[in-house]
């Protein structure tokens, strides 16, 4: 796969599903702590979304954080735009700003600091290898 398919591809991702998250790992087995933070924020708030594992072509990374502008992994989008990274979302989610601009209602709850497993997340399939 060319860097233009795979750029096209997650353009087309971000387009196509409301919430987009770009992580390392996937929301079940997450590979690193960030990632399992804000998968974790969405998980806790119930929402369905997608989410894509940057790990398996350094390729993604590259060409997703040229789309953004953003270096890190993870990478929330919601509605097309970027929210940010791992403590971004979690300072959204404990203040409840995620809540809202997803529309829906926050629980109280602990700070997430580890994923929450639920059958919510939607798995993309990666034809990136």
């Amino acid at each position: 796969m060319t860097n233009d398919e795979i750029r096209d591809f997650i353009q087309n991702a971000i387009k196509e599903n409301r919430v987009m998250l770009f992580m390392k790992g996937t929301p079940h087995q997450p590979a690193c702590g960030f990632s399992a933070r804000a998968s974790g924020c969405l998980n806790a708030l119930g929402v369905q979304y997608a989410a894509l594992d940057v790990l398996p072509d350094p390729r993604i990374r590259e060409e997703l954080s040229g789309i953004s502008g953003w270096p890190t992994i993870p990478q929330l989008f919601i509605d097309g735009e970027l929210v940010g990274g791992s403590d971004i979302v979690l300072e959204m989610f404990e203040s409840g700003e995620l809540a809202e601009l997803l529309g829906v209602e926050q629980q109280q709850a602990p700070a997430v600091e580890e994923p929450q497993p639920q059958q919510r997340p939607v798995g993309l399939e990666n034809r990136l290898n």
